[in-house]
């Protein structure tokens, strides 16, 4: 499916006007057998040459992931093909969007074919547009915050509520950057973490999403980051 949303009206005039479109992309092959489908987000409505290397940035990746699976998933694909062959599906969704930052979630679909299951994992972008540049989780919060710690303990204290089999795969909730590297900033006011499959559940359990309001962080944000932006 395409994900397809028009940014609203801002006061910011380089996003001002900005609506958010999908470009497909289909492709297949036969030796292995393989399928390719994706949608790549661009912003119209500006020649800015932000908003040009914005639009770069975001085929790039969606490139990037396409070559990985041609590298590494096909690599594992039976031969003769057990079932219908190999697969790579690339979704997209924005989460957030206020004045000049954007905040888009990839959703990553693939299949060798043969294996036992189909994998899952998402790509957190947090792009500040009038800047031209990623945001990262760090500018978020005020310098020695131990922001880690505290996203940490709000994580952990949700998902061991949830009947997921967490105890055996809490380490991937511990304090560290790797595990909070998918985040997004939504436009209802919450700083969302993203777990990936197996991170902190069995597969069975799917990836785990952990929504935190932007006012719960409120003592410990950098005044002058994005968060405060998205808690109004």
């Amino acid at each position: 499916p395409t994900f397809t949303s028009e940014a609203p009206a801002v006061s910011a005039a380089l996003s001002s006007g900005l609506t958010i479109q999908s470009s497909p992309v289909e492709e297949a092959g036969t030796e292995p057998p393989y399928t390719i489908k994706a949608q790549v987000p661009y912003l119209q409505g500006s020649d800015d040459v932000r908003v040009q290397n914005f639009n770069t940035y975001l085929k790039q990746i969606v490139q990037n992931e396409i070559e990985g699976f041609k590298t590494n998933t096909l690599a594992f694909a039976s031969t003769p093909p057990i079932v219908n062959g190999s697969s790579l599906e690339i979704q997209y969704i924005v989460l957030g969007q206020r004045n000049d930052i954007w905040s888009i979630q990839f959703l990553v679909y693939f299949y060798a074919d043969g294996a036992a299951h189909p994998g899952h994992y998402s790509i957190s972008v947090n792009y500040d547009l009038a800047n031209g540049r990623e945001i990262t989780l760090d500018e978020l919060f005020l310098p020695g915050s131990d922001y880690l710690n505290v996203l940490a303990d709000i994580s952990k204290a949700d998902l061991s509520t949830r009947d997921i089999g967490f105890e055996s795969f809490s380490t991937g909730a511990e304090p560290l950057p790797e595990n909070y590297a998918r985040w997004n900033l939504s436009n209802e006011g919450f700083l969302v973490i993203t777990f990936d499959e197996y991170q902190v559940a069995p597969y069975a359990a799917g990836p785990q999403t952990v929504t935190i309001s932007v006012s719960q962080l409120s003592d410990i944000a950098n005044p002058n980051g994005v968060l405060a932006l998205f808690g109004k």
